[in-house]
């Protein structure tokens, strides 16, 4: 019996034109496409710089801001109006000012006054776009003193030198932090609203009438809609991995196969949230925007774009609730640390509850009137 189901879906999902191609477009524009668009990486940062000390100090330190590849050199401006115009105008976004004297108070090692002043329409360009800036000064300050004291250190100013190291992307390629993210955003989409529009839309059809008269019992016919659904997901995952190792040289520090146990436990679990909604929906319409609202929610509070920590605690409360942020976790620790599968309890814990409770709810929720 379960096997004519899954067939009837498959049938039901290749006779429309349109979702077939959904399927292939989909995960191609995710993994091609959307790791160029959410970049983030700033750069190409309009500065203008005003002058005020016109010495050779100055001009190198001018020269060094436009050699920098974060920054884009708008113009020297001659007053800080002049400069505070074009920022209110839109033309750069930010404002290094170098004070008079300032060669001066180099040489002799006084303090040397620069103000630095940002666009913080844009939070992120103007913040980062600052600490960009007062790196370059850091860095060009210590040329100076080096020239000016050769091999001597000014022992009323402690050296501290400090050495980073990026753990698990020792590059610091934003790429591989999201593409990991953006795997899970599309399984949600593809997992979760394919779902939602197919008991509804049965209904719509009068087709469920005809379920409803068989003696196919409510968990063979959910399981019916949740196998498809499962294995698509797992062909699509496919894809977009290989596309990711092709195109990225991105392949997983840990074990390939946890990736897939833990992509099907998560399939289950969007897929019963999908079912849900669709069972107590009257109409396509009214399923699509309720999946549509959940799934905002669960993009924004799953931690793939902001850090879960940097959140308030009642949306950290909230994100215990939420399936994104465990296969988030699940899927940059195997990708990123090469975490096992024993590392990863917590969070399969957590997708294991919830498989069984929406899945078992998708079950209870479905009337079949004899």
């Amino acid at each position: 019996m379960l096997q004519y189901l899954i067939q009837k879906e498959f049938r039901q999902i290749f006779r429309n034109a349109f979702i077939p191609k959904i399927l292939v477009v989909l995960p191609l524009m995710v993994i091609l496409v959307f790791p160029w668009a959410a970049n983030q990486e700033i750069t190409h940062i309009r500065v203008n710089i005003v002058d005020g000390d016109h010495s050779p100090y100055s001009r190198r330190l001018t020269d060094k801001i436009a050699a920098s590849p974060y920054f884009e050199l708008i113009a020297v401006s001659s007053t800080h109006d002049e400069a505070t115009a074009m920022m209110e105008d839109g033309q750069v976004d930010l404002i290094l000012e170098i004070e008079p004297d300032f060669e001066k108070h180099g040489v002799t090692q006084n303090p040397a006054a620069l103000h630095i002043a940002a666009n913080a329409v844009n939070i992120m360009k103007g913040g980062l776009g600052a600490n960009y800036m007062g790196q370059i000064i850091r860095n060009f300050m210590e040329e100076i003193q080096a020239e000016t004291v050769p091999g001597q250190t000014n022992p009323g100013l402690p050296v501290i030198r400090i050495t980073s190291q990026n753990r698990f992307n020792p590059h610091g390629d934003y790429k591989i932090f999201m593409i990991p993210a953006l795997l899970v955003m599309l399984l949600t989409i593809i997992c979760g609203f394919l779902p939602t529009l197919n008991i509804v839309s049965e209904k719509e059809k009068g087709t469920i009438e005809q379920i409803n008269v068989t003696p196919v019992k409510k968990t063979m016919f959910i399981l019916g809609k949740l196998i498809p659904n499962w294995m698509m997901g797992l062909v699509i995952m496919s894809v977009y991995l290989g596309l990711a190792a092709l195109v990225y040289g991105l392949v997983p520090a840990g074990n390939i196969l946890a990736v897939y146990g833990f992509a099907v436990l998560y399939i289950l679990v969007v897929s019963g949230i999908g079912l849900i909604i669709s069972n107590y929906s009257s109409t396509t319409q009214q399923a699509m925007f309720t999946m549509f609202f959940f799934m905002i929610i669960m993009i924004l509070l799953s931690g793939l774009f902001t850090p879960i920590a940097s959140m308030p605690a009642w949306a950290q409360t909230m994100t215990l609730f939420n399936p994104l942020r465990y296969f988030a976790e699940i899927m940059r620790m195997i990708y990123l640390k090469g975490s096992s599968i024993w590392e990863l309890g917590g969070p399969f814990f957590a997708l294991t509850i919830m498989a069984c409770v929406f899945n078992i709810w998708a079950i209870l929720a479905y009337r079949k009137s004899q």
